[in-house]
């Protein structure tokens, strides 16, 4: 039977409608995908950070494991928190008594340190801001040496930005004078530091070492947080 100008036309709609559908099919899931990313990531923009953190933690990982001894390891007293037996985290800190990023940093740490009875913190001095930072940085190893360190830590940041009187005065409050500084085991650890916080892309202090994250700003409480429960949890 012949077929009609108006069945030709339906039928030929009725193709292109077919065709048009399974285009469209084909390509929903990649179109679709495309548009629920989006829509996610404008809604929680979070997931990028996230996803920052996750990839800057494995680039990070093979590194801080092979040198884990060397930042873990305190100089002399120059910790605080739980013993090297009961730590469940520990939190590295590259700083420095004249950077005011390290001091705004200090309560954030004294926070987690009386909130976590699992947190061990290592400190590591990095005196990048002149000569008065070199000065506290060996006055405060001194300190550590003797086994003073926290009480000459808490004292000199009180005093703000370290100077000839303000270094002075914290080795006295310790017990020391300035002759205590003119160690050549100081030299050799601030050597090994410099060395650490350039092989973790450091750019300056504060620099902070958890689990196999590196934070290289004063980021706050809340991260620093984050950083040791994710510590935890890959630990456990």
């Amino acid at each position: 039977m012949a077929k009609t100008p108006f069945v030709t036309a339906a039928l030929g709609g009725l193709v292109g409608a077919f065709a048009s559908a399974a285009i469209f099919y084909s390509a929903a899931p990649q179109l679709m995908g495309e548009r629920l990313v989006r829509a996610s990531l404008l809604e929680h923009p979070e997931i990028i950070l996230e996803a920052s953190d996750v990839l800057r933690d494995r680039q990070y990982a093979p590194l801080i494991e092979a040198n884990r001894a060397l930042l873990e390891t305190p100089f002399e007293s120059a910790v605080q928190g739980a013993s090297a037996a009961d730590a469940e985290v520990v939190l590295v800190e590259f700083y420095d008594y004249a950077c005011g990023y390290c001091r705004q940093a200090k309560p954030d740490i004294d926070r987690l340190l009386a909130e976590d009875e699992g947190l061990r913190v290592v400190y590591r001095e990095l005196p990048v801001l002149g000569p008065d930072s070199v000065i506290a940085a060996r006055a405060s190893l001194a300190a550590a040496k003797a086994g003073r360190f926290e009480a000459f830590h808490d004292f000199l940041y009180a005093q703000g930005r370290p100077n000839e009187q303000t270094i002075t005065a914290a080795l006295e409050h310790v017990g020391l004078t300035l002759e205590a500084i003119e160690d050549p085991a100081f030299e050799a650890e601030l050597q090994k530091n410099f060395e650490l916080a350039n092989a973790l892309g450091a750019s300056g202090t504060p620099v902070f070492v958890i689990g196999n994250r590196v934070i290289n700003s004063a980021d706050g409480y809340a991260a620093y947080k984050n950083a040791i429960e994710a510590a935890r949890r890959a630990s456990s």
